[in-house]
């Protein structure tokens, strides 16, 4: 992982990005369902900086709303679709954590319990210690486990243009990508710091297959996509494609956001596994943190532990909790969701305390456009993007 300043919002190549607001002036609120063309102008605005296409779906007590600015290909010219399936990334991780919550509230598990207890043997060398690591400290990314996609060799190979395209087939197992994080040496202690890793959610679901004897895929979908009727999201483990209607994914494969554009549309999302492979929608996004948020998901007491963030100092106005953001708005409005992608596909699923006011969006393009603009556009009623030095994790690539 690592910190990157810009202005305005320049997204980093291949990033699965998210993004958070430093403080900005303080603005008025905008009453939910009074318009929102301050959403509308912020995702356009992300066109006009280079993303291809946005799709972006709105709920507030007055119904749903969405816009699609740009387009979904590059080569005909077709519109991108208020039903576009698309890959959300880290987003993944809150699926992840609402699974392993729902397990400790039916006694099947412990936040408490080490990652030694259920992976013995796998949190092992270079100074990581599976016993000293609660799962906890997993869902919160206060392990200190180093981030597997962090390796340099790991970055050239799956996001940069040349290994891309030999390389976009290949089957991971999390195993291997566990493996690959124990030839570094641990971020810091376990439980004093924070830093964003993947290989803490890979870890997360080689735990919920442990404990159900299941894939965690199949939890996911037996536990919330069946329930809350999720029928555009996916768990695809190696399928290569996304499924209809949907659109192409386009990224720069390089280490600066100038130069060609490739469509990475095809890739195999073994490579992210419970970190981040999952396929989904806006109106799905919507429905999932909506229903978590209003306690149709988890008991109280694990909604409760969700919610209890961990400070970082590199996001003023922002904390993470266990696969869930909660950020303040320069509007004073709060939010809890994630943000997430993968090559060619950013993302980002933000809803209110009280589940009412949700918003979801996707750029089909991963080197450019303001994420934050677009949120602050819908619940703050910001009539123009956002201008403001911005602090960016980057979270699925290498730094």
């Amino acid at each position: 992982m690592s910190v990157r300043t810009t202005r305005t919002a320049v997204v980093a190549t291949t990033a699965v990005a998210l993004s958070v607001a430093l403080a900005a002036p303080a603005l008025a609120a905008a009453p939910a369902g009074t318009g929102h063309e301050a959403t509308r102008k912020a995702a356009e605005a992300a066109v006009t900086a280079g993303v291809p296409g946005v799709t972006l779906t709105a709920k507030d007590g007055h119904g749903s709303w969405s816009a699609t600015p740009g387009v979904g290909n590059l080569k005909t010219g077709k519109p991108r679709s208020a039903d576009d399936r698309y890959r959300v990334g880290s987003i993944t991780k809150t699926f992840v954590s609402t699974v392993l919550l729902q397990l400790e509230a039916e006694g099947r598990l412990s936040l408490d319990d080490t990652v030694e207890k259920w992976l013995p043997g796998t949190v092992r060398g270079n100074g990581h210690d599976g016993s000293r690591i609660t799962l906890r400290r997993l869902l919160n990314h206060t392990s200190g486990i180093f981030n597997y996609t962090a390796d340099e060799d790991f970055g050239r190979t799956y996001f940069l243009k040349d290994g891309f395209f030999e390389h976009r087939y290949d089957t991971k197992k999390p195993g291997e990508l566990v493996a690959l994080a124990m030839t570094h040496k641990p971020d810091f202690e376990p439980g004093t710091s924070w830093n964003y890793s993947n290989t803490n959610y890979v870890l997360a679901g080689m735990v919920i297959e442990k404990a159900t004897g299941r894939s965690y895929g199949a939890e996911v979908r037996d536990r919330i996509i069946k329930p809350l009727h999720l029928t555009g999201t996916s768990v695809p483990g190696t399928r290569v494609t996304v499924p209809g209607p949907s659109s192409r994914a386009y990224s720069k494969l390089a280490e600066t956001a100038t130069g060609p554009t490739y469509d990475v549309t095809k890739i195999n999302p073994s490579l992210a596994f419970s970190a981040g492979e999952m396929i989904s929608d806006s109106t799905d996004l919507n429905r999932f943190y909506s229903a978590l948020l209003k306690g149709r998901l988890l008991p109280a007491k694990q909604l409760s532990e969700m919610k209890t963030t961990v400070k970082v100092d590199d996001i003023p106005n922002a904390g993470y909790g266990l696969g869930l953001i909660e950020r303040k708005l320069s509007c004073g409005v709060t939010v809890w969701g994630h943000g997430g992608g993968i090559h060619g596909s950013t993302s980002e699923a933000v809803t209110t305390a009280d589940g009412r006011h949700s918003l979801a969006f996707n750029f089909n393009g991963d080197w450019a456009g303001d994420t934050d603009a677009v949120i602050e556009g819908e619940f703050c009623g910001k009539n123009e993007a956002i201008e403001r030095t911005q602090t960016r994790i980057i979270q699925f690539m290498r730094p």
